[in-house]
């Protein structure tokens, strides 16, 4: 459940919140939601054929509710009931062995920033998001676009070297994507595959943890829905860098990511700008990163505070004022087990958007709920 206040003093282009006030105009909304992780099922087997570990992995993803006509489509509602949709973010094989290392085709979490939203603590929460006008998002957003961006779910060809007393790497060949440019134009064609990568070390002991690094690059090629930039060509990248350290009951996570053309929430998503002197494409440039911090109390209850920002630039030459500048968020949080796979949610986020015309909106978010693993 989910509880949503909004005051929002002007539009902002971009950035990962954009809530209004519903239809009265009331700032306060309430609803039910998925947190940022869906409902899911997955299926899992594994083999061993001829030496090589053989395995495949599908799954299935809903949303808990929607806000859709439940009727026999009269009033005007086509088709009426409910417009739920059914995601499949994975479906793919991994062979290989301990010695040779692994190879996975299919679809999967991205490579690029896949680390950051893994050990984010908004993960088993809710983070940015909510409800607006009283419609429900798929998930929610936890902390993308408010210090990391988005790994999405990606077709990939990637190969994962074994473990080297701690040290692995994985580089991946990665379907190439559609970006947004802006106004809802697209830039869709692309001569090459998209490249990520990452490498990190962990270990174990009183003080554990892990470093990791990646990175990910891209080709677009401007189409004519690509507001004017037909036959333009531009690579935008980015690379990040963080670090999660346990001791004891405390844990402590920082990350940091930069690029040029990667936008502020997903790889790409607002990352370019098309001026119609030239019809070519400018990159907007962001950076952003969360510190985080949690703490499992003799209760068994872990508590955590975090805090995260993205920024994102003008492209050269660019004057759309209200392109969104920096978008910050608060999260403050308590996850109680109460059984070994129950556990309990509590969360209060506070996000900040603000324009390159310092116009600003911020959202508040309390929620509370359960998750299960099983």
């Amino acid at each position: 459940m989910t509880r949503t206040n909004v005051d929002k003093n002007g539009t902002i282009t971009g950035g990962t919140v954009q809530l209004n006030e519903d239809n009265n105009q009331e700032d306060t909304q309430i609803g039910m939601t998925t947190g940022l992780l869906p409902a899911w099922l997955g299926f899992t087997g594994t083999t061993n054929q001829n030496g090589i570990d053989v395995s495949f992995t599908i799954s299935m993803q809903t949303a808990v509710s929607d806000n859709s006509y439940h009727g026999d489509g009269s009033n005007g509602v086509a088709g009426g009931g409910q417009n739920s949709t059914i995601l499949n973010r994975q479906t793919f094989i991994t062979f290989g062995t301990k010695e040779m290392g692994t190879i996975k085709i299919g679809k999967d979490l991205g490579i690029y920033a896949s680390d950051a939203i893994l050990n984010d603590m908004t993960l088993l929460g809710v983070g940015a998001g909510g409800v607006s006008n009283g419609t429900s998002q798929a998930t929610t957003f936890g902390g993308i676009g408010t210090g990391y961006q988005y790994a999405a779910w990606k077709g990939q060809i990637a190969y994962t070297t074994p473990n080297m007393n701690g040290f692995q790497a994985t580089v991946g060949l990665v379907h190439p994507q559609m970006f947004n440019v802006e106004n809802g134009d697209n830039a869709a064609f692309q001569d090459r595959m998209g490249y990520e990568a990452k490498a990190s070390y962990a270990w174990t002991g009183d003080v554990a943890g892990k470093v990791w690094v990646s990175g990910a690059s891209y080709d677009i090629t401007g189409t004519a829905d690509a507001a004017g930039a037909n036959g333009d060509e531009v690579t935008i990248s980015a690379w990040d860098i963080g670090a999660n350290v346990n001791y004891g009951n405390l844990g402590v996570t920082g990350y940091y990511y930069d690029g040029s053309g990667n936008g502020i929430t997903a790889l790409g998503l607002t990352g370019l700008d098309v001026q119609e002197s030239d019809t070519k494409f400018k990159k907007r440039d962001g950076d952003g990163g969360y510190v985080q911090a949690t703490y499992v109390i003799p209760t068994g209850t872990k508590l955590g505070l975090a805090y995260g920002v993205s920024n994102l630039d003008k492209a050269s030459g660019e004057n759309d004022s209200n392109l969104i500048e920096q978008q910050d968020r608060w999260t403050v949080g308590a996850y109680h087990p109460l059984t070994k796979h129950l556990n309990i949610v509590a969360e209060y986020s506070q996000i900040e958007s603000e324009a390159h015309d310092n116009t600003k909106n911020e959202y508040d978010v309390m929620s509370v709920g359960a998750i299960l693993f099983f």
